[in-house]
């Protein structure tokens, strides 16, 4: 993994033409934002398209139709996928690149500034490209390699994904006494932004953290009786949180 630098030494087309492809979410908030950029973007178009009268393509489709969408695509363009997970082989026989933002994308749309991109090309030229769409959305592009992209989006999914199934289940508790998740929210959102400044173990505060057996203790019970189906999962974490605590894991609950 490494964070790219600007290289202008690659005959890449200055807000060259770009045409997406897929009309998901990803897709319509790409084109969007591509075109605040100043580029002139075609679509996001339907699944089949060929590409035509752009200089590059974008795919954003999920992952088992890459193959089929780039399939479609007409030979002499590069080609891209926004697949946190996927290689580039799959893009062959076409000069390929991969542009996958680290951002969660909502129905409402996204707004990538300040977000970090994986990106890969197969070509010096494709790098290039992709390092330079991620940088004019205001992304921070980073170059993973194939072997490193499952780990790599393992990572995104717990940082993000996880994170709101999580909260889903603090909300359910919280709804069993009568409180709303909006009041958790600011205790989630300064938790991360303590992460993101200090780092986990200096973040990291509450009973496990402290040592205090008795509230954790007391904690388990009420979701014995509450909500047993996510014992496992509180035990899970407890032990995970011991050991980010640098606490020993025998210590009984």
């Amino acid at each position: 993994m490494r964070e790219l630098e600007r290289d202008s030494s690659y005959n890449t087309p200055a807000r060259c033409s770009v045409a997406l492809v897929g009309q998901g979410r990803l897709g319509t908030a790409l084109a969007a934002a591509l075109a605040g950029a100043g580029y002139r973007v075609l679509g996001p178009l339907g699944r089949g398209a060929d590409g035509a009268g752009a200089d590059a393509v974008l795919l954003c489709v999920p992952d088992r139709e890459i193959a089929s969408a780039a399939g479609a695509i007409a030979p002499g363009r590069l080609v891209g996928h926004c697949s946190g997970s996927t290689g580039l082989a799959v893009l062959a026989p076409h000069e390929a690149f991969s542009l996958h933002p680290l951002m969660t994308v909502t129905l409402a749309g996204a707004s990538f500034s300040g977000a970090g991109a994986a990106v890969a090309g197969s070509t010096p030229r494709a790098l290039a490209l992709a390092a330079e769409l991620a940088r004019s959305l205001g992304m921070h592009p980073v170059e993973i390699q194939d072997d490193d992209r499952a780990a790599y989006h393992a990572a995104a999914s717990l940082a993000s994904n996880f994170l709101v199934t999580l909260e889903a289940v603090a909300e359910r508790l919280a709804n069993e006494v009568g409180m709303d998740r909006h009041l958790l929210a600011p205790l989630v959102r300064a938790t991360v932004e303590n992460w993101a400044s200090l780092g986990a173990e200096r973040a990291l505060t509450g009973p496990v953290a402290r040592g205090d057996e008795e509230t954790v203790t007391a904690q388990r019970m009420a979701i014995t009786e509450r909500a047993p189906e996510l014992l496992a999962l509180f035990d899970a974490l407890v032990e995970a949180t011991r050991a980010l605590a640098g606490l020993p894991a025998e210590q009984p609950v």
